[in-house]
């Protein structure tokens, strides 16, 4: 046998022809290759260097560098061809002048180190380790290639996506995607939100989601329900909250009047509140509580009953002082908490409530809240002369008092004083109305959001429509599903069917994954008191599937709107009674609280129609808007652009909000009525319709020149004629916002 020195030799020899190292990185890079693959691989020509080509390829083979695979008959390199091509490869690195710097994630400059891609690919994509080690060699050699002098963790990520992407790599590229923003976006974002005149904070928040909704569509959803939600099928309600906030919660201030709040005990972020000694304490307590569970819910969070539960507090207090604590805290939870604020108040005492323990200052119980009923109407009185106090230079729209209103009530005469006061605060559109139409709607709770809860799960009120909230809602592209079926009713319906398969999938992802936020503490306040009994309910949860287009489906199917005849209803009902035992059959099955709703969002419609126009074209859509601002309109924008009468219109909300009474609003437009007017109204709807939640709406142009509001949108002030300083605001879903034309 030949020495050890003389073998060292011969290998040496064998690579020292360029030619023959090339095959033998291409070996290492690429894997087994045939003999024609690797000729064509070094661009050689087959008639004119394929006696060369054989040379140095038998001195492989001699060398024990390389062999052939038996069963495929190409080439692969042998333990020995490894460590002769690796020793090479470390070699030209330690004799490079070139040593290229990189600006790292952790804000860090340091020398480029070809392991550290061998162990994000490895750690982050669960590559295996031979093909990381080739990857990062191949992005090494691009790289080296380039004139820079600092390269960037994302300017590395990039080379290794796009090598990834030429081998057919895509599973592993998608879970080396980086997440962020552009620096463009970013500068636009800045400007946006300066433009809209708000903080700091919202500008870190709108970055965040964007982060978090691509997370979530790359990492968290199943591609077919991603990739749903990005073509505009169905729209993920609050992405960037979906795996980390619940949309609402209604709260139980009486868990708090009795326990204080005393949650986080291992750290020192928070002081330990006692039960209350006082009607101002008390309303201290609600308003930390609303602060610090704003950072659990995204969007609208309430206190229903308000006024029964804290009726204890002001027995014997003075009516101005009572009004005085009242106006300090309304005007701190407008100013402070992020979120929605819904108050609900009761002119009776419920009757799942009349027996109730009350609890009184100091946490204690004391008699039933029967016992206080002269004090929960005093405050439900003083709550809504104190908004009309407040709204008579600008309306404030956070928070909203919803009002419960029994039948027998609008006949009482010892509450003339406070229905009058209401509908006096209606005429500016504020107020929403509770219409408590039955037994089964006595035992419910409202947010201005639209979100119901009725004890129609657990069949125990509070377990059922306390200290629960909304999950989150997935909307459906009602329009999209009749377009792919190309007017079919059968593929229609099939379309249908699969469309709210994913959105039910998608909630129930959601589902579980709040679960597991909850089990990494990330929702203290929600989940205070343990997995045996938390505050929030988390098993009773609502989880919602809402529409876009009802009305332009009718149209496209039937010829006609969903207001003219009975057939578009009849057939909007169908599709609804179908959607809703599709959701009955998937809450049995999966231990889950579905149901229908329909308050959609204003974007999401927008989006939806645009993505459907440029699917389709302009002519292959039905639409409502414009070209240029198009959109699918929801029940109330279609009826209330109509000129039918408003007993009907109440007809088709009732007919529609039977399948869909989990989240319904009706907006029922005033004009330049009168409290006493609203309050007619009010009786009609009260003693006749069956619609859950419903509100007075006007449009409200307010000039900050003379400090005034005015209902209707005004050209110019009435006032003092100024035209610069007016802001609009509309309901354009459920709260008002500012209006954007």
């Amino acid at each position: 046998m030949p020495s050890r020195k003389k073998l060292s030799e011969r290998v040496l020899k064998a690579v020292s022809s360029s030619i023959r190292l090339g095959i033998l990185r291409l070996l290492l890079d690429r894997g087994s290759l045939s003999y024609t693959e690797i000729m064509n691989n070094l661009k050689m020509s087959p008639s004119k260097d394929a006696g060369r080509f054989a040379y140095h390829l038998k001195v492989l083979l001699n060398m024990d560098l390389i062999e052939p695979d038996p069963e495929t008959k190409k080439y692969k390199l042998t333990d020995l061809g490894k460590s002769v091509i690796d020793f090479v490869m470390r070699l030209e690195e330690s004799t490079s002048k070139k040593r290229m710097l990189v600006r790292t994630s952790r804000l860090a400059i340091e020398y480029f180190d070809r392991n550290k891609i061998v162990d994000s690919l490895v750690r982050e994509a669960n590559v295996p380790l031979d093909l990381a080690q080739k990857i990062a060699r191949e992005t090494e050699e691009r790289i080296s290639k380039l004139d820079t002098k600092y390269l960037t963790a994302p300017l590395i990520r990039e080379f290794v996506n796009a090598i990834l992407i030429e081998r057919g790599l895509e599973e592993y590229r998608h879970k080396l995607t980086r997440l962020g923003l552009p620096v463009y976006d970013v500068t636009q974002l800045i400007k946006s939100m300066g433009a809209a005149s708000l903080n700091v904070e919202a500008i870190i928040a709108a970055a965040g989601k964007r982060v978090i909704e691509e997370y979530v569509l790359l990492n968290i959803l199943p591609r077919d329900v991603a990739d749903s939600h990005l073509s505009g099928s169905l729209n993920l309600d609050d992405l960037g909250y979906w795996i980390l906030k619940l949309s609402s919660f209604m709260h139980d201030a009486r868990f708090f009047f009795k326990n204080g709040l005393i949650f986080k005990e291992q750290t020192s972020d928070y002081a330990i509140i006692h039960p209350p000694e006082s009607f101002n304490g008390a309303l201290n307590l609600i308003l930390n509580v609303l602060k610090i569970s704003s950072t659990e819910i995204s969007q609208e969070q309430g206190i229903d009953f308000f006024n029964i539960f804290l009726a204890p507090f002001i027995k014997g207090l003075p009516r101005e002082e009572v009004k005085n604590t009242l106006k300090n805290f309304i005007i701190s939870t407008n100013l402070t908490v992020s979120t929605g604020v819904s108050f609900g108040i009761s002119l009776e005492i419920p009757e799942f409530l009349v027996h109730s323990g009350s609890i009184v200052p100091g946490g204690k119980t004391v008699g039933t809240y029967e016992d206080f009923i002269e004090e929960s109407r005093t405050l439900a009185l003083l709550m809504l002369e104190t908004f009309n106090e407040i709204c008579v230079t600008r309306p404030i729209f956070n928070p909203s008092l919803i009002i419960r209103v029994e039948r027998t009530a609008l006949n009482s005469g010892e509450l003339e004083d406070i229905l009058y006061e209401a509908h006096k605060l209606a005429v500016n559109g504020l107020p929403y109305f509770a219409n408590i139409f039955s037994e089964e709607v006595e035992r419910s709770s409202h947010l201005a959001s639209g979100h119901m809860f009725v004890d129609d799960w657990r069949r125990d009120w509070e377990l059922d429509i306390i200290r629960v909230g909304c999950a989150g809602s997935v909307t459906i592209n009602l329009p999209r599903a009749l377009y792919e079926a190309k007017g079919n009713r059968k593929a229609f319906l099939e379309n249908l069917y699969d469309f709210m398969e994913k959105a039910l999938r998608a909630l129930e992802i959601k589902y579980l994954t709040i679960k597991h936020r909850v089990n990494e503490g990330l929702l203290p306040l929600l989940s205070y008191g343990g997995r045996r009994d938390p505050y929030c309910r988390f098993d009773n949860l609502l989880f919602l599937v809402s529409f876009v287009g009802l009305n332009e489906v009718a149209q496209s199917v039937m010829n006609s709107a969903i207001y003219e005849g009975s057939e578009p209803l009849t057939f909007i009902e169908d599709v609804l009674s179908y959607s809703l035992k599709i959701i009955g059959e998937h809450s049995i099955v999966k231990e889950m609280r579905c149901a229908l709703s329909h308050t959609p969002s204003i974007e999401t419609s927008r989006r939806m129609a645009t993505l459907d126009i440029e699917r389709y074209g302009l002519s292959g859509v039905r639409i409502s808007g414009s070209r240029d601002k198009p959109y699918y309109s929801d029940l109330n924008i279609a009826l209330n652009s109509t000129e039918i009468p408003i007993e009907k219109r109440l007809s088709i909300h009732e007919k529609i909000y039977q399948h869909l009474s989990r989240s319904s609003l009706v907006k029922i437009p005033i004009g330049d009525s009168s409290p006493d007017e609203l309050l007619s109204i009010a009786k009609k709807i009260v003693g006749k319709y069956k619609i859950p939640l419903y509100t007075f709406d006007t449009t409200l142009t307010y000039c900050s020149n003379c400090r005034r509001t005015f209902r209707g949108t005004q050209p110019k002030c009435p006032s003092c004629g100024s035209t610069s300083s007016l802001s609009r605001f509309i309901r354009g879903e459920t709260r008002y916002t500012l209006a954007t034309y």
